[in-house]
């Protein structure tokens, strides 16, 4: 079934990631751009940060085999263009949470910061929400409480926290399915200041709430009510309401059943991530929860009320930066990698000191393709390194301009490593490609599993 659905992809893929065409109002720009930003594992419920010049963007993680709800670590996400998007594998779990008693809910949380610290909200789907903390947004993450922040043990509504440091320094935390709670945290960001608080309901309100301020007003984005659901959203003067409900973000529509929202301004535009089953639906139309994060541009009116979004496949992303291949490149870096897998190889130091998980791609088959988007080589690149690990040997990366149908650039040929695991680091002429272009990986060999892929990079 894979190689049958990447032979039907391979080339509509490629000419949706380069079409544009004109659009609606206030600059919908481009054509049908729009499928999930991760395709190599199953995503939901997208949480993004911005520091400095990164984005970024927390998930939950459905497992591959699931039918229902089977969530039990967070995942982490990278990019600093909106278009290519660097993996970092899980960077917490049920597992850092000792008094739990469930080993599945690991719902959809929230990373915040403050006072030099990372702080992620994580509801444990019948045991409350917790808090971790770390010194850098890779983690690692720990429990500074060993016990929930907060535990309503009368019902299971305890869920999809969100939290906003408001201008003054107050901090507050919302949360709930079906009903909307919030309550004041004190500084430290892991104690509750006074009581929970119950909000009147808001039409349309099912869960997933999302909380920031623009311009003086308050907004609260949600799920809307389910199913389909879509993503609604409410404004008010004060923090704590009284809410009124504006409409919708995103409609309701028949092509997802789920959402979640994840608002952010990251270099000067706006977007709105969500959730749906398109790369599900790639090969089935049966209904399970493996769900995927995407994204669509989010535009205000000028009356601070939000303008109504096409559904995710229905926009087009705009790069905000173009791509340096003239560095370390994690192979788990991509734009699009359907078919693709990541694994661990180990943990290791991020650049800035702080800590990330190091892993490989995998489950590389011929036909195959890994593409960037925006790739700038400037005044040209001469040679590509890379370090792979095969046991077999025989695999070729071929590397291609524009598109998997565009011009060769250059043929790097895998040989045995002497193993899976010994990572090994091989190297090609390129003919000479200068400025901007999409670059794309295609991958030849026999059998499957060809190899694993660490890094790679151009001079």
């Amino acid at each position: 079934m894979k190689k049958t659905i990447i032979a039907m992809l391979g080339a509509t893929v490629m000419a949706l990631c380069s079409a544009r065409a004109d659009s609606a109002s206030l600059q919908y720009e481009g054509a049908t751009d729009g499928m999930p930003v991760v395709q190599t594992e199953y995503t939901a419920d997208p949480a993004p940060l911005v520091v400095g010049d990164t984005l970024f963007l927390y998930t939950t993680h459905d497992e591959d085999g699931a039918d229902g709800f089977d969530m039990r670590d967070w995942l982490l996400y990278t990019s600093t263009d909106m278009v290519n998007w660097t993996n970092h594998g899980a960077v917490a779990s049920l597992q850092d949470f000792k008094w739990r008693s469930r080993d599945n809910g690991a719902w959809a949380e929230q990373v915040v910061y403050r006072n030099g610290k990372y702080y992620m909200y994580c509801p444990l789907h019948g045991n409350g929400i917790g808090v971790l903390v770390s010194d850098t947004p890779y983690g690692p993450f720990t429990d500074p409480i060993g016990k929930p922040l907060v535990w309503q043990k009368e019902h299971w509504n305890d869920i999809d926290p969100t939290v906003l440091v408001d201008d003054d320094g107050q901090a507050y935390m919302y949360w709930g399915n079906p009903k909307l709670y919030h309550v004041k945290l004190n500084e430290d960001m892991i104690s509750c200041d006074g009581p929970i608080v119950e909000h009147p309901h808001i039409q349309d309100y099912q869960e997933g709430p999302w909380i920031w301020k623009r311009g003086g007003k308050y907004y609260l984005a949600f799920a809307s009510t389910c199913c389909p659901e879509g993503i609604g959203y409410a404004m008010a003067d004060s923090p704590v309401g009284p809410w009124q409900y504006k409409g919708h973000i995103m409609d309701h529509t028949d092509r997802t059943r789920g959402n979640h929202p994840g608002i952010i301004e990251f270099k000067g535009r706006d977007y709105v991530f969500g959730l749906n089953y398109d790369i599900l639906r790639l090969t089935t139309r049966d209904h399970h929860e493996r769900r995927s994060v995407s994204v669509a541009p989010m535009y205000y009116k000028e009356d601070g009320t939000i303008l109504e979004s096409p559904y995710f496949k229905d926009t087009y992303i705009k790069p905000a930066g173009t791509f340096n291949p003239y560095r370390r490149v994690e192979a788990e870096t991509m734009a699009w990698g359907y078919g693709l897998k990541t694994s661990l190889l180990s943990k290791a130091g991020a650049p800035d000191g702080g800590y990330r998980n190091n892993l490989a791609v995998c489950d590389i088959d011929p036909g195959e393709t890994l593409l960037l988007k925006n790739v700038d080589f400037r005044d040209g690149a001469s040679k590509f390194i890379a370090s792979v690990a095969s046991a077999k040997g025989g695999a070729v990366i071929e590397i291609y301009i524009d598109s998997a149908d565009g011009p060769v650039i250059g043929t790097c040929k895998v040989p045995s490593t002497g193993g899976d695991d010994r990572f090994k680091t091989v190297s090609c002429k390129l003919r000479k490609a200068e400025g901007i272009h999409d670059l794309v990986f295609k991958f030849t060999g026999s059998g499957s599993d060809l190899f694993r892929w660490d890094w790679w990079r151009m001079e």
